[in-house]
């Protein structure tokens, strides 16, 4: 089973740029994207064989997640609970046979931190949720997490110090979550592999260049690592300051 995740920071203008080149080259199983930046009825998708599940941010051209799977699942959810960030559509899970997935779009920080402790509180109340689905059945969370966890994580670690991602707080929850009994996947497959980043600003040749961040993550509970097959990065997709990940299941 082929699973991919992309932040496409606007769906209709990642179709303009070869998001369905994209889509029916990949063939993927499960296919979540994050930032689709629309409304229902803004963007008519035909993808024969896919179930589609849209969560749509109540603002427009803000936020919003999408999941397209050809295996149909057991039930579908959106959001967790009933905070604010519930009506910004950054959540679906979806629950299948073997394992729960949750496509996330974690909120930023933002550059001067205001929505730092907004962001600290969801990063609680979702390793809370993911625990529970934990329970279960496993759990495969993917998403923009818009945070670097290490060093290596980005290309430059000591001028980042302290900004939006790479804070010591959102970098101390992500450990939280992997010492709960998850694995980042790509680390598992590439503990030290260097370079290896999913988003890259739009300055001028910053992405030639390779001056990135790995922020866009597959994460699977612990007990389901036997289970994993394989990660990617595909950094020759372009359409997006984000380019997809892959997972692969046995």
């Amino acid at each position: 089973m082929k699973l991919v995740s992309w932040n496409v920071n606007g769906l209709r203008a990642c179709v303009r740029k070869g998001f369905l080149d994209y889509f029916h080259k990949v063939k993927a199983d499960i296919f979540c994207i994050q930032e689709t930046k629309l409304q229902e009825g803004q963007i008519d998708l035909e993808l024969d064989g896919y179930h589609q599940f849209w969560n749509y941010a109540e603002k427009k051209g803000y936020s919003g997640t999408a999941i397209f799977t050809r295996v149909k699942p057991i039930s579908v959810s959106y959001g967790v609970g009933d905070r604010e960030e519930e009506r910004e559509g950054r959540i679906i899970t979806l629950e299948f046979e073997d394992f729960s997935l949750v496509n996330v779009y974690t909120p930023n920080s933002q550059r001067d931190l205001a929505r730092l402790d907004f962001r600290l509180d969801w990063e609680d109340e979702i390793r809370s949720y993911l625990l529970g689905l934990d329970q279960n059945k496993p759990v495969i969370l993917c998403g923009d997490l818009n945070v670097a966890h290490q060093e290596i994580d980005l290309r430059n670690a000591k001028s980042n110090q302290g900004n939006s991602g790479f804070t010591d707080e959102e970098r101390e929850k992500m450990t939280r979550l992997l010492s709960s009994g998850f694995i980042d996947s790509f680390r598992y497959f590439y503990p030290e592999k260097e370079g290896a980043y999913t988003w890259w600003s739009y300055m001028n040749k910053v992405r030639e260049r390779n001056i990135g961040w790995r922020i866009d993550y597959f994460i699977a509970s612990e007990r389901f690592a036997s289970k994993l097959n394989g990660a990617e990065i595909h950094t020759d997709i372009l359409g997006s300051d984000h380019c997809p990940i892959v997972l692969h299941l046995q």
